[in-house]
């Protein structure tokens, strides 16, 4: 005879109903929008799943040692965030201003150093032989119009620290939700195809929720476990990627600049690298770069490359003397609507930069990730208020179809193929940018069937360093145990950068002034390599020329082998994760990292 069936187990109790993963703009609209339509007349009578009696629980669980600890500085129209926030005086946020003036810049290379193609040696010579005609000064060049798609002549200035924390503040005096910082969230707990809540970092407990709300970021843990082990939709990929460093600065007494300027830069100090200076209140300006996915060059970095960016005349006039006030780093994904999830399952949707809804086309990320928070919200509080659970199926109802309904669809439809020029080069790479964005994506560059990746270093330097300088710099970065891109650029004619200890500064000496870098003793190595004979056959250890606070360096012990990692000094920022080319780094969640609200 057969045993009877042993009826199923009782689901597990939950702790919550709702926990969020990170608190950046997403998860801050979010946020926002819940907790103030919790308080309506029409959620009154809407109670919790997980303690009877009780509003509806919500937490949110941030990796960071403070919810402004860790982000960037942003210039944004703020389209959705002044439709959550029409009163909003930016005078109530420190760092925060109005864009007053704004300025596209082409950049003259000032020591013949650069990687420049011939068409756009051609253009500085142009420049400065025409440099009275053209308005060129201080080795720039102002362009007369700035496109449609990259204005944000009506918008703000922030400090995206210091307006988290700002937002933070009015979500928690709600006393609707409550935000944990230093809890890094490890992994989504999945059961039978479906999201039942998280398991923390710091100890391995479970937090069961009835929804998880997926923000953590680009290169988050939570995230990066669901597209594993969901998939992508078909087409879709995350193959674009930057890293964008930047410096907060107390201007001299000299500069001339008014707060909310705004400068966007091209061509300097690699053609490949984009840059920004924004003038804040109170003398202050945030100034840096983006080094791209797409860029050539095995040995690529941040640092060097960011110092050398700040003593362009155009911007050395307005910042020497001036003081490191901060500093930072962080990656952002490229993908824009390419690399787009499954926005909703069953117990969970993704929001924000992690979403794919960075536009590649306007460089505009944290009001996108503002709005997403935004419409999930209004479908959260919708679904809590029908009483309707918090299924795939109702999820893409509600969520799913507001996003495809609102404005941020549809320019990111424009963007989606603004990049696939860079695929093939600079020029087509603008050329692609300049089709989609005054098309509004009708016409656009071919992409490529495979991916750009960086190539070999006696290719990228051919004709410019032989072979043997290569090697003899090659061995004498694994003897001195320091990256490589050092030496190759001061054999390349990049002069040594000479430190003034305000702002010119080693790199070392910004994760202290700048950075402010911790990382707490009782938790392991966040970032491993799987295998050590794929680190022995890398040409050219592209992680530790990348890495923003040269947590990864090439190890004393074993120059040739697996990079040596400190992470006392890792901004979390996850471009190691993105730029090894073989997939041979784990990127775990960890706490610690910047302890700097202005970045």
């Amino acid at each position: 005879m057969n045993p009877e069936a042993a009826p199923p187990a009782p689901p597990a109790p939950l702790d919550a109903d709702i926990v969020c993963t990170g608190f950046g703009p997403a998860v801050a609209g979010f946020l926002l929008t819940l907790t103030r339509g919790l308080q309506q007349p029409e959620m009154a009578a809407v109670e919790s799943r997980a303690i009877a009696g009780l509003p509806p629980q919500v937490v949110c669980y941030e990796r960071a040692d403070d919810i402004s600890f860790g982000v960037s500085g942003v210039v944004t129209r703020a389209r959705a965030i002044r439709a959550s926030l029409p009163d909003l005086d930016p005078s109530a946020i420190p760092l925060a201003a109005r864009v007053r003036e704004e300025k596209l810049l082409y950049l003259l290379d000032p020591l013949g150093a650069t990687r420049r193609p011939a068409w756009m040696r051609l253009a500085d010579q142009v420049c400065r032989a025409l440099s009275g005609v053209l308005g060129v000064e201080h080795e720039a060049l102002a362009l007369p119009w700035i496109p449609p798609f990259l204005h944000k002549g009506d918008g703000f200035i922030f400090s995206l620290g210091q307006f988290n924390q700002w937002v933070g503040q009015q979500v928690m005096m709600s006393g609707l939700a409550q935000v944990w910082p230093a809890a890094p969230v490890a992994a989504p707990l999945i059961e039978d195809e479906r999201v039942a809540g998280v398991r923390l970092a710091a100890d391995g407990s479970e937090v069961r929720a009835a929804l998880t709300v997926v923000g953590d970021g680009p290169v988050g843990a939570v995230g990066r476990q669901l597209d594993e082990h969901f998939g992508m939709p078909a087409g879709h990929r995350r193959d674009e990627w930057a890293v964008g460093m930047k410096m907060v600065i107390d201007l001299p007494e000299s500069c001339a600049l008014e707060e909310g300027t705004v400068w966007h830069t091209i061509g300097y100090p690699e053609p490949e690298i984009f840059g920004f200076l924004y003038v804040h209140p109170g003398r202050i300006a945030s100034a840096g770069i983006f080094v791209p996915s797409w860029m050539d060059s095995p040995v690529r970095t941040s640092y060097r490359y960011l110092q050398h960016f700040i003593q362009h005349p155009c911007l050395w006039r307005h910042l020497e003397g001036g003081r490191l006030r901060s500093w930072g780093a962080k990656s952002l994904l490229e993908s824009g609507r390419r690399g787009e999830p499954c926005l909703a399952g069953d117990g969970y949707a993704r929001i924000g930069e992690c979403s794919g809804s960075t536009n590649v086309l306007t460089g505009s990320g944290v009001d996108e990730a503002w709005l997403t928070g935004t419409l999930l919200a209004e479908s959260v509080l919708e679904l809590l208020r029908k009483g309707e659970p918090f299924t795939r199926q109702n999820l893409e109802r509600t969520y799913v179809a507001r996003r495809r309904a609102s404005w941020l669809e549809h320019e990111s439809r424009v963007a989606e193929k603004a990049r696939n020029g860079f695929q093939w080069g600079l020029l087509p790479g603008f050329l692609g940018m300049a089709l989609a964005g005054l098309t509004g994506g009708r016409i656009a560059w071919p992409r490529r069937s495979g991916e750009r990746r960086p190539k070999r270093l006696a290719d990228y330097y051919a004709g410019r360093l032989s072979r043997a300088e290569i090697e003899r710099a090659k061995a004498r970065a694994e003897a001195e145990a320091r990256p490589l891109h050092d030496l190759l650029m001061d054999l390349c004619g990049w002069p040594p950068v000479q430190y003034d200890g305000q702002l010119l500064v080693s790199h070392q000496d910004a994760l202290l002034m700048g950075g402010k870098v911790q990382a707490p003793a009782e938790f392991p190595d966040h970032v491993i390599f799987r295998s050590p004979q794929l680190c022995r056959d890398c040409e050219a250890h592209l992680c530790v020329e990348i890495c923003s606070g040269e947590a990864i360096r090439v190890s004393q012990e074993y120059p040739a082998g697996p990079p040596a990692f400190d992470r006392e000094k890792c901004v979390h920022c996850g471009a190691c994760l993105w730029n090894c080319p073989v997939s041979n780094i784990e990127f775990c969640a960890a706490p610690g990292g910047l302890h700097s609200a202005e970045n």
